[in-house]
């Protein structure tokens, strides 16, 4: 009879046991070296590790915030822009129509003399009324800006118990050319329109005095619009003590 014969077990080469019956283990892999920075020269300390992580955090969460900054800016300017594009609008600017003879109501207790209101014809538009007082002589007036239908300007000073100084400096300190009579007053004249000096809003004036007020006319439009607002006040003119 055949013996059987004796060897390594089908599916490869037997291990063999060391005496003691104990299996040998396999060295362990060695530990990695630490990561040399280049700005150091030297591998990073715990602390520097921990460092540079946060500073990269702090970072990340700063990009993040600015990135949803401008995100949010882009979709506020995106409405903005659909609202503006959905809203009608007119060509034609906006003027505000002062309401002088209400006004000139509310600040009749600051002065015994009537304050002007002067009835003009259409075109004319007021836009202020006030009462104003001059930081340099203490001299307070009652101020009307008005637009003449050729769309130029007009200011009406009416000072209280005004001097000629307050005059002279509304008038940029420009010279009067002469005098004219408008409906039976006598209205200085003062004409800047071919000065080279810059004289503001003074390029025409004129100015008149009675009772305790002294009237104050002075803008860019023409002196036939000038005369017609000379006029208008001659009814208040005359109610002057």
């Amino acid at each position: 009879m055949a013996h059987r014969r004796e060897g390594s077990p089908r599916g490869g080469p037997r291990r063999l046991i060391p005496r003691g019956g104990r299996r040998q283990r396999r060295p362990l892999m060695a530990e990695r070296a630490p990561r040399v920075v280049a700005e150091l020269g030297r591998p990073e300390t715990p602390e520097e590790t921990a460092a540079r992580k946060a500073e990269n955090s702090l970072k990340h969460r700063q990009r993040q915030t600015l990135r949803n900054l401008l995100l949010a800016l882009g979709a506020s300017l995106a409405v903005m822009l659909v609202i503006v594009l959905l809203v009608p609008r007119s060509d034609t600017p906006i003027e505000r129509d002062i309401d002088v003879a209400s006004l000139a109501e509310q600040a009749q207790a600051a002065s015994v003399d009537p304050l002007a209101v002067p009835e003009l014809p259409d075109g004319w538009r007021a836009n202020a009324a006030e009462l104003r007082v001059s930081q340099a002589d203490d001299v307070t007036a009652w101020y009307v800006g008005y637009l003449t239908p050729s769309d130029e300007f007009i200011g009406l000073y009416q000072g209280l118990d005004a001097n000629p100084t307050w005059v002279a400096g509304l008038l940029a300190r420009t010279l009067a050319v002469g005098t004219t009579t408008i409906d039976g007053v006598e209205w200085t004249v003062y004409d800047n329109r071919e000065s080279p000096e810059d004289v503001g809003n003074a390029r025409y004036g004129l100015t008149t005095e009675a009772g305790g007020s002294t009237f104050v006319l002075l803008g860019t439009a023409t002196p036939e619009e000038f005369e017609t607002l000379a006029s208008a006040l001659t009814p208040t003119i005359e109610a002057q003590d």
